[in-house]
């Protein structure tokens, strides 16, 4: 019996998905949050560059935030800010 397989997309590139798979929040790994200091931020998006999970956010009214459902607690972006307008806080010290 012959095997069937499925096509591969043009270069393997498999469409992102449309809407939030319970089963890939990753938040709960974390144990430290990353917490931004607004007034420190200039918004260079640094760290939007370099979080791996596409966790940071940008609105023109509030800055920079975090998509804590998806951050796992690295660090990159604290690491990277070179201002150092990002703090890792303990997940403990939140009542969430």
């Amino acid at each position: 019996m012959a095997k069937v397989y499925k096509q591969v997309p043009f270069a393997a590139i498999v469409p992102s998905p449309q809407t939030e798979n319970e089963g890939m929040i990753t938040g709960n790994w974390r144990f430290l949050r990353p917490v931004v200091d607004k007034s420190q931020c200039t918004e260079c998006k640094t760290c939007y560059i370099y979080c791996p999970d596409a966790c940071v956010n940008f609105a023109e009214d509030d800055g920079v935030s975090f998509n804590l459902k998806y951050c796992k607690g690295c660090g990159i972006c604290s690491n990277v800010c070179p201002v150092g307008a990002i703090s890792r806080v303990p997940e403990l010290d939140f009542d969430e």
